[in-house]
């Protein structure tokens, strides 16, 4: 906890007077314009990885980046997608999947989750993914594999289904390489699929 009040000690004597202008700005502004839907993982932040501005993204992490398919329950990650494409009206969505995430890490590897249910009931979420993916331990495949799947999932969602068809949303999946820090855009049709850094 030192470590973090020392971080924050920081924030406001070195970080938020340079941008005081922006601050002030976002204080009566909210107009993030891409959902990034990524990993709880504490290795995959998502405003690094793109460089990008507080209120520049709008953003989801979950375990695994799971975004379940639709259902007219109440949940958070349902109202967060629809707070992002119906009221905030961003333009692009993103599911970012990563290297060495622990979910997949967990599917790919067939763990027994029996002393974890709530993971367990969790990952089920990624049963398309593991399904798609016929080798054992094959981790990177997973992952690639559940980008696409939770990008099918999301456009279960009535708010990103609209979007979709009045063509204001766009989807894109990605998978980030912690240790190299490239992002693979699965989306892309060429040999080189790797992003620009």
């Amino acid at each position: 906890m030192r470590d973090l009040a020392a971080g924050v000690a920081r924030f406001q004597r070195d970080v938020f007077p340079a941008k005081a202008n922006l601050f002030a700005h976002l204080a009566t502004n909210h107009t993030p314009h891409t959902l990034f839907i990524g990993c709880s993982d504490a290795r995959v932040v998502p405003e690094l990885i793109t460089g990008s501005e507080p209120g520049d993204l709008f953003v989801i992490r979950t375990a695994g980046n799971l975004v379940p398919a639709y259902n007219p329950g109440v949940d958070g990650v349902t109202a967060s997608i629809e707070y992002a494409v119906a009221a905030l009206g961003v333009s692009d969505i993103v599911v970012c999947g990563h290297s060495a995430c622990g979910a997949m890490t967990a599917l790919a590897e067939r763990r027994d989750l029996t002393g974890t249910p709530a993971i367990a009931g969790w990952l089920r979420h990624a049963d398309a993914s593991s399904a798609r993916t016929p080798a054992t331990r094959d981790v990177p495949t997973l992952v690639r594999q559940n980008v696409l799947v939770q990008l099918a999932n999301l456009a279960t969602h009535p708010s990103v289904a609209r979007a979709l068809a009045c063509k204001t949303v766009a989807l894109h999946g990605w998978a980030f390489d912690i240790a190299t820090g490239r992002v693979e855009d699965l989306d892309a049709m060429d040999a080189d699929s790797t992003l620009a850094a």
